[in-house]
């Protein structure tokens, strides 16, 4: 990878599992182990003393929690924080907490830490390396959001005038909980999102969305007929696709195989929207994440539906740029922006002002 090597701190309370990890991490040249932290405010400890690039931080642990030392690590130093979650429900929702504080990603374990794949955890690692280190150098970059228009939203019977969808997988949680206040409760869209992630957390991302948003947040079900001024998130585990009745469109849900890892896939969606008869106003949102999820899905649409408005996240404001480079990279997107600007262009594109 490069002369550094990637230094981690492992801060969690369990014995077994730090034991587990470092023997993990020791199967790779590129990334040494520097520390154990038994708590959080020994974690703080560590992380002052031996300046790790990257910290593995457990949510529960005793003395302090993980979300608490996630808070003062972020006043205390630059580093690249993977969240150790587990799969209870109050867990789970401290590390979507933890991931709109700036965490840069999570793994999730189970009593005999199965569920944690070495390839897996050691990607998210140097991701999380290269991310601090690009950070470092060339800072982080952003434009003060502009609200134009000249249409107030429109009131049509069934609301439903377009369709936003939206991929996203590393950096998805902070991205979201920064657009998606943006928008105004009766905007007349529907916004449809698959964001990376497995059972039962993006239940805790729907509610926690939810509450910060004006518009409705749930957890797509199977059937969900679309309406204006509701965001629907694919749940883990999942593919979403859609239908169209009498009623209008619908969502489908299904287990099929993953595609290239991922259940939901982007792709997925958005060849399932290109497929649709009878809707064209459609704006397709591409966002921060690794790999290229999406940008093929996004080629179906603009081939089938040539109307359709795709923006893509920014390098500077994307904790990783993969997904959005490589739809940038087919030549179909239309509107490359930071983070905070991409509500205002979805408005505008609307005829939408607030």
């Amino acid at each position: 990878m490069n002369d550094e090597k990637i230094k981690v701190l492992i801060v969690d309370d369990s014995d077994l599992f730090r034991a587990y990890i470092n023997d993990l991490l020791k199967k790779d040249p590129d990334i040494e182990v520097v520390g154990f932290a038994k708590n959080g405010l020994e974690g703080l400890e560590k992380a002052k003393l031996l300046k790790p690039h990257v910290i593995l931080l457990d949510i529960e642990m005793p003395v302090m929690n993980g979300i608490e030392c996630l808070k003062r690590l972020g006043k205390q130093g630059n580093y690249g924080i993977i969240i150790v979650s587990g799969f209870k429900r109050e867990v789970i929702k401290a590390t979507i907490e933890g991931l709109e504080l700036g965490a840069f990603d999570f793994i999730y374990k189970t009593a005999n830490f199965l569920s944690i794949r070495a390839n897996e955890i050691i990607a998210k690692i140097k991701m999380a390396y290269m991310t601090i280190k690009k950070t470092q150098l060339f800072g982080r970059t952003g434009t003060k959001k502009q609200h134009e228009g000249d249409v107030s939203i429109a009131t049509e019977k069934n609301g439903l005038k377009y369709i936003i969808a939206l991929g996203v997988s590393t950096g998805g949680p902070k991205a979201l909980a920064t657009i998606l206040p943006e928008f105004p409760e009766d905007l007349p869209a529907s916004i449809i999102i698959v964001q990376h992630m497995p059972p039962k957390f993006t239940s805790s991302l729907a509610s926690r969305l939810n509450e910060i948003s004006r518009m409705e947040v749930k957890e797509a079900e199977q059937g969900d007929q679309l309406k204006a001024g509701y965001v629907y998130i694919a749940p883990g585990d999942y593919h979403l696709t859609f239908g169209n009745n009498e009623k209008g469109l619908y969502i489908n849900l299904d287990q099929s195989p993953p595609v290239r890892g991922f259940r939901p896939n982007v792709d997925v969606m958005m060849t399932s929207l290109a497929n649709i008869e009878g809707f064209n106003n459609i704006i397709g949102v591409i966002m921060t994440g690794m790999g290229n999820d999406g940008s093929k899905g996004l080629l179906e649409l603009k081939k089938k539906k040539a109307e359709t408005f795709i923006i893509a996240q920014d390098e500077d404001t994307s904790t990783v740029f993969g997904m959005p480079k490589a739809a940038i990279e087919l030549g179909i997107v239309d509107k490359t922006l930071p983070l905070n600007e991409i509500p205002a262009c979805i408005m505008n594109f609307m005829g939408v002002h607030q």
